[in-house]
């Protein structure tokens, strides 16, 4: 089966498993979701992630987290870049999600970044993903 926007693909399982109350769900592989994945656990917003190799593309194994409550940490997740709708953020226009309680994941020439760090290093990029 043909995924025709991989990325989105990979925020609503995300985001289904969090509503589900998994400890973790499993994704088709790729480097841009394993950087994404390194995003999301710097940020505070996922546990853990694993990348299991086999002898496909491999499989992406993110670890969700919940508070005290059994709540999701992840209130929500949202795609802005499309592959038919391209969204590219020009450096002095790349603002802060939610002021400041959410994080824009960037796609730029030094990787994949939140919004603070493409604003600390005065980059701009394609704006992938919101995540609150």
């Amino acid at each position: 089966m043909t995924i025709s926007d991989p990325i989105a693909d990979m925020l609503t399982r995300i985001r289904n498993a969090a509503k589900a109350k998994f400890n973790s769900v499993d994704i088709p592989g790729s480097q841009v979701k394993v950087e994404m994945a390194r995003v999301l656990q710097e940020q505070g917003f996922i546990r853990n992630y694993k990348f299991i190799k086999d002898n496909k593309q491999g499989l992406l194994r993110i670890y969700l987290k919940y508070d005290g409550n059994q709540k999701g940490v992840i209130m929500g997740l949202e795609r802005i870049s499309r592959p038919s709708l391209r969204v590219y953020v020009k450096a002095e226009d790349v603002r802060p999600v939610l002021n400041g309680m959410g994080v824009m994941i960037l796609s730029t020439s030094k990787g994949i970044m939140t919004d603070k760090q493409a604003r600390q290093h005065n980059l701009g990029g394609e704006a992938l993903a919101k995540v609150w």
